[in-house]
């Protein structure tokens, strides 16, 4: 079962910018199309950006130009860069394959991201 451990969450100012890294215990992680997903009280959790094991990447539109996501397979990490944050990017975070379960049913405790003046 997989394991996975984000971080780099906070409090952060409208326009301001964080970067998460996603840690995962899994060696076949490099192998997989990995996602970045965010979830708010009272919704379902939805991915925000894609990259497939070979680096190609996708993005939801309400972050494409303002988020990078990437990957380093030697240290089985995931990032996200965000930039220009707003007050709606406001969610705890989390990583897991693309589309989800395919390491296992397990998610991580997620990060906190609060973007507030």
């Amino acid at each position: 079962q997989v394991q996975f451990v984000e971080s780099g969450g906070g409090l952060v100012q409208p326009g301001g910018s964080l970067r998460l890294s996603c840690v995962a215990s899994e060696s076949d992680f490099s192998l997989y199309a990995m996602a970045w997903y965010r979830q708010t009280p009272g919704k379902q959790r939805e991915w925000v950006a894609v990259i497939t094991h070979g680096g190609s990447t996708n993005y939801e539109d309400s972050v494409a130009g303002r988020f990078t996501i990437s990957r380093d397979n030697a240290k089985n990490t995931l990032y996200l860069q965000m930039y220009s944050l707003k007050p709606e990017d406001t969610a705890v975070y989390f990583c897991n394959s693309f589309p989800s379960g395919l390491l296992g049913d397990g998610w991580g405790q997620g990060t906190h991201v609060t973007v507030s003046s």
